[in-house]
């Protein structure tokens, strides 16, 4: 077992990186006949990047649901012990990175309820806007809550509604929801699927063999054999089960605004979202970087390794040769060894550190996909002058993050987005770089090859597709300091 009351401090410390860090992965599987758990289990592996805090899985035959969840990454919580006792047809699985809540067990997922149809468990990515309210309109009607997650809330209507099937209570109490979800659901019925009806965040379907399979991203299905099928439409309800997949919308309402962060950093590269595999959005972001704002160098360098897409775009548009200059340590992930003081001032060094014979004298393009605090952006300039670079010129593969996400990312309070209280050159200087620029909203959009309507841009500029309460805006907290998913 994980010292719980540690976990955020060392999360804070490994979190050394200066972009969005997103809120969950989930996935979902009917596959009669097979380890489902096991199948999860690699499913789930493919969403680590999601979310590495805690990872669950939970499972059933149409006769009870066990679920196993903890703290930790995939490889840390599931082991071949772990597959014994998971056994049925069907599952869903949890990776959680919490934008709100607190790091503990309790708020680990799927979450376990008893209604009056049965258990149910329930995995969410995503953020509610309306928590309180709901919150408060249930402990009305006697519920009492265990966790600080939106999920136990989703689940506790699940579990109100006096609907005779799943089906019909996410009809009843889904409209009710206001923000960002996608959810997987499993009861004795079978294996739902529901996104709201803005599809911020990603729920894809795939198949294979009369195999059903829900996930986060088709990185997911591609790791476990499945083939893609579509993606959950927003405002849409999947339902999977021995008769195989139906689909129905809860509600009228559909207004596509996928968080546009999904294409610049969220997703893996070789996902695919809108018809469009992300590697190639993002290398076409780095050759509008070069069209934007070319600079005399000799070297164009990633940020590793979320850059590198972009950072070949740059090099290929502008004919200055791509290298590395920048090499990850892959393998500090997650660590519940407490650094020492000294040890934790070496801060980005841990995580980054300079191939300084190949950048050495040399005029640096250095390709990034975005800046949040800029305390990491300048901490890379300062190790590539120090390694003796002559120039650093920072090129950023989205526009300027100036407003909080209310939605399920993991953004400062807006005092704390360097870009909502300086201006381009002064974050430049802030950095110590020779030269900065962000790409544009225009060649942003144009590189995801779909309409900007199909977007949800709020983090760059304010424009909010679900409401947010004047309270919520004005809040001092960070984030995952709130109730949520």
């Amino acid at each position: 077992m994980v010292d719980n009351g540690h976990v955020k401090q060392f999360a804070e410390f490994n979190n050394l990186g200066d972009s969005p860090e997103e809120a969950c992965g989930v996935f979902g599987v009917y596959a009669p006949g097979e380890e489902v758990a096991r199948v999860t289990y690699f499913g789930l592996y493919a969403l680590q990047h999601r979310g590495q805090e805690s990872a669950g899985i939970a499972v059933t035959s149409g006769d009870g649901i066990l679920v196993v969840k903890e703290m930790g990454l995939v490889s840390q919580v599931f082991d071949e012990a772990s597959f014994v006792s998971l056994t049925g047809d069907y599952a869903i699985g949890h990776v959680r990175y919490s934008t709100t809540g607190s790091t503990y067990w309790e708020n680990a997922q799927p979450v376990y309820e008893v209604s009056s149809r049965g258990p149910l468990a329930v995995a969410h990515n995503g953020n509610l806007v309306n928590t309180d309210e709901l919150r408060e309109w249930l402990t009305g009607l006697g519920v009492t809550f265990t966790t600080t997650t939106d999920t136990e809330v989703i689940a506790a209507l699940l579990t109100r509604s006096e609907a005779a099937t799943t089906a019909d209570a996410i009809k009843e109490m889904f409209p009710r929801i206001r923000g960002a979800y996608s959810v997987v659901i499993l009861t004795e019925e079978g294996l739902f699927g529901v996104r709201d009806p803005y599809g911020i965040r990603p729920l894809c379907i795939g198949a294979r063999d009369g195999a059903w399979f829900l996930a986060s991203e088709t990185a997911a299905l591609d790791v476990v054999g499945a083939k893609f099928v579509r993606e959950v439409e927003p405002g849409e309800m999947v339902h999977i089960d021995h008769e195989g997949l139906r689909a129905r919308r809860f509600t009228d309402e559909r207004n596509p605004s996928l968080c546009i962060f999904e294409f610049i950093y969220f997703a893996r590269p070789d996902s695919v979202l809108y018809d469009r595999v992300l590697y190639d959005a993002r290398k076409e972001m780095g050759m509008h970087l070069a069209e934007e704002a070319p600079v005399e160098a000799d070297i164009v360098i990633p940020v590793p390794d979320s850059g590198v897409p972009a950072a070949i775009g740059f090099a290929e548009r502008s004919g200055i040769p791509f290298g590395e200059g920048l090499i990850k340590n892959r393998y500090i992930g997650r660590t519940f060894i407490q650094p020492t003081q000294s040890i934790r001032q070496l801060g980005v060094r841990l995580k980054l550190n300079t191939l300084a014979p190949a950048i050495a004298g040399k005029r640096l393009v250095v390709v990034d996909d975005s800046i949040v605090r800029g305390t990491t952006s300048r901490k890379i300039v300062e190790i590539l002058k120090e390694a003796g670079a002559s120039e650093v010129h920072m090129r950023v593969s989205s526009p300027p993050i100036s407003c909080p996400c209310f939605y399920g990312i993991d953004t400062a309070v807006r005092s704390e987005l360097i870009a909502s209280r300086l201006s381009v050159p002064e974050i430049r200087d802030f950095l110590g770089a020779d030269s900065l620029h962000y790409l544009s909203m225009e060649n942003l959009v144009n590189s995801c090859k779909s309409p900007k309507g199909y977007f949800c841009t709020a983090c760059f500029d304010g424009e909010y597709p679900i409401e947010v309460s004047a309270d919520m805006k004005m809040s001092k907290f960070r984030l995952e300091e709130k109730t949520g998913a």
